[in-house]
């Protein structure tokens, strides 16, 4: 049988946190990465979401990201990389901390938006956010766009990875994510989404603007919480991986 794991950016939107919604998503999840400080994200709800996800027994990640939340962290940057080690360190040390006080351990890290898209190709950059979190610990495992040298960073500094692909974003036929400078980054239509799922889950690859079929190995699916009728994509995808014979539950670390 095959498995994969279907996670979640989460406790970036104060009002999905209250009302409900990411409850809603959460009910189609196996794992979550839950903003931290950076670009979003503040002690409560940090506390909120934990308690959520230990409701709906996900495995629980940090989403550490730019520490630059007038712009939701999605604006590149070029900071020194010793400040990245150490907004990294205590975005996860927070959330780490947090997760404490409800008896469990955070299993992985995962970094937000153009953190995350600039270490895809910056290896200087990776290990900044690899040396962040060795900081606190080790024994996580790191997140990673799947294909890319940020994994093979993330594995030269002694971490456990998981190659993650994206539901609910379109592809460059070089197998990155299209920036969302482009009206068309996003996928909004939940069966869309739910066939891309299946796509990477059964056959390991994605169709990239201009119709090329691009591979992708990926352990991990994300599907972004912010992105408006994400409990209706989350639910679409895991129907479908199910109906089709795939099972969900948290990723297997390479």
């Amino acid at each position: 049988m095959k498995y994969i794991d279907l996670n979640c950016d989460m406790g970036e939107l104060p009002e999905a946190v209250k009302d409900g919604t990411q409850m809603a998503i959460m009910r189609s999840l196996t794992s979550i990465n839950i903003a931290c400080g950076g670009h979003a994200g503040s002690p409560k709800t940090m506390r909120v979401t934990v308690g959520q996800a230990v409701r709906y027994k996900l495995a629980i990640g940090a989403h550490p990201g730019y520490p630059d939340p007038a712009n939701f962290g999605r604006l590149e940057l070029d900071l020194p990389l010793n400040v990245i080690v150490d907004s990294v360190f205590q975005q996860v040390f927070a959330l780490a901390q947090t997760a404490v006080g409800f008896g469990i351990l955070l299993t992985h890290v995962k970094p937000h938006g153009a953190l995350y898209n600039q270490a895809v190709h910056n290896r200087d950059l990776a290990q900044a956010i690899a040396e962040g979190v060795n900081r606190w610990s080790n024994s996580v495992t790191l997140v990673g766009l799947a294909g890319s040298p940020m994994l093979s960073v993330f594995r030269e500094a002694g971490f456990a990875v998981a190659a993650e692909a994206f539901a609910d974003r379109r592809y460059e036929s070089d197998g990155t994510l299209r920036s969302r400078k482009h009206s068309d980054a996003l996928i909004h239509d939940p069966e869309e989404a739910a066939q891309q799922a299946l796509s990477i889950a059964d056959r390991g690859v994605v169709r990239a603007h201009g119709g090329r079929e691009v591979a992708v190995n990926a352990q991990t699916l994300c599907i972004h919480g912010d992105t408006p009728g994400a409990p209706q994509m989350a639910a679409a995808v895991a129907r479908t991986l199910r109906e089709a014979g795939i099972a969900l539950r948290p990723f297997l670390s390479e």
